[in-house]
């Protein structure tokens, strides 16, 4: 395997990137083992935590702890984030802004003045939009929701100010929290540990002089699809024009209905008891309620290739949700097919090309407009946003052969959606009879014209 990889890179070192052959020689190890949260497509993403001790006080510190998601095309939308850690001495908060914890804990010790939390491993939220000007601070209220880099970089970040006790009063007596946790709001990303960093500097608004936070560190959190679910969410159907074959999802790509042990796992279009169903007991718990289908997945991407022109294609998009209880906000697609170094025009989606490794764009981010699309709204008849691409042909790669004109990856919402058997895509029409007719046909008339001639000598 090594001496494969090897001569790989040796013949096209020119082709290749250095990040790229490291790749090569990683996957070469056999000691390589492989976590499952590192994305091929966004390989530096990621959510940093910062705590910037910005004050001292009697018995501890104020410090400003925001959230930065660098993640290009992951988000979290609501019931949005929980952020947990342990704290490593008996240390208190005794106030916050921006944010809250979700329980106080036992502070019967303390006469007087009453902290704001207690707990040894507390539990904090963010506050929700409308909240007092005199409990918010830059960056807080959105109610957890945290966007995605590329998509809105000016909401990628979220923050909440915290007033701990029994803390320390020293960069060499204050100690850093251990065991931090991010739920978003499921489970899904790992933190690292806290490691103490250079001070954030910060630039007075006339630009004149610059502070900085008495002590600073810095918690890594990385996502990974396995962890936050036991199960697909979403996959991918295809047609095309020339062919009447339609590929849907595969047969429980997300799971199979389970009538006997899980009767209400889904719940058909047509029954009676839908309405019942949406708005029962279970619609404020963020249980998902499906509609039943062959593949059980709460949303598919439809990609159909729908025109030929001579020299562009044309693809429509439709995306479904077939979750009554799921309205998807600020969604977004990733595409990976070799033609989006030619897209050459996209009607009602938002577009960017996303190039993980140089000279390599085959790989886009698609989203909403704002107020017209950027909304997936729960299943039903207004369950579905759809756009088309107009792609340039180019007449070294372009073929509608062999699958071509169908993405090689679609994720949604940053989840890699299950595709169809590369067996079962729509292929051309078998026309390998034509070509050999159309290249007999000259000659069939030269002998039967010599033929006649001999006969009439």
């Amino acid at each position: 395997m090594e001496n494969t990889v090897l001569s790989l890179a040796t013949g096209s070192i020119s082709k290749l990137s250095s990040f790229t052959l490291l790749l090569l020689f990683l996957f070469s190890s056999s000691t390589f083992t492989s976590t499952e949260a590192y994305d091929a497509l966004d390989p530096t993403g990621n959510i940093t935590i910062k705590w910037d001790v910005i004050s001292w006080t009697p018995d501890g510190y104020v410090a400003v702890v925001t959230m930065y998601n660098f993640q290009q095309y992951r988000h979290i939308q609501a019931p949005g984030w929980t952020l947990g850690w342990t704290w490593a001495k008996k240390e208190v908060i005794w106030s916050m802004m921006g944010g809250q914890t979700t329980e106080q804990g036992d502070c019967s010790k303390y006469k007087g003045n009453i902290p704001h939390c207690c707990k040894k491993d507390p539990t904090v939220v963010d506050l929700l939009p409308g909240t007092p000007y005199n409990q918010q601070i830059a960056n807080c209220c959105k109610g957890g929701v945290l966007n995605s880099w590329v998509q809105d970089p000016a909401n990628s970040a979220s923050s909440f100010q915290v007033s701990v006790g029994a803390a320390g009063t020293t960069n060499k007596t204050v100690r850093v929290p251990r065991n931090f946790t991010l739920k978003a709001p499921g489970p899904g990303y790992t933190c690292g540990p806290a490691k103490i960093v250079k001070p954030t500097k910060y630039v007075s608004p006339d630009k004149r002089r610059i502070t900085q936070a008495m002590m600073t560190w810095n918690v890594t959190c990385t996502y990974s699809q396995f962890l936050a679910q036991k199960t697909p969410t979403c996959c991918v159907s295809l047609s095309s024009f020339y062919n009447d074959t339609i590929v849907n999802c595969p047969t429980c790509a997300c799971g199979c209905q389970n009538n006997i042990t899980d009767p209400g796992s889904c719940v058909r279009e047509t029954s009676p008891y839908l309405a019942s169903a949406v708005s029962g007991p279970s619609k404020s718990s963020n249980t998902p309620l499906l509609q039943c289908t062959s593949h059980m997945c709460p949303v598919r991407v439809h990609w159909h290739v729908k025109l030929n022109y001579k020299e562009y294609w044309r693809v429509k998009i439709t995306i479904t949700n077939f979750n009554y209880r799921m309205n998807y906000t600020q969604w977004n697609l990733v595409v990976q097919h070799p033609n989006f170094d030619n897209l050459t025009q996209l009607f009602s989606f938002n577009y960017k090309s996303l190039t993980p490794y140089a000279g390599l764009n085959d790989t886009a981010m698609l989203w909403g407009v704002k107020f017209y699309n950027d909304l997936l709204s729960e299943a039903g008849p207004l369950g579905n946003v759809q756009s088309e691409l107009l792609f340039r042909k180019d007449a070294s790669t372009f073929t509608f052969e062999k699958g071509w004109a169908f993405p090689r990856r679609i994720y949604f919402n940053g989840d890699n959606c299950v595709m169809p058997s590369p067996g079962a895509y729509p292929w051309l029409p078998n026309t390998g009879v034509r070509p050999v007719i159309s290249l007999l046909q000259p000659v069939m008339t030269v002998l039967a014209s010599i033929i006649f001639s001999w006969a009439y000598m």
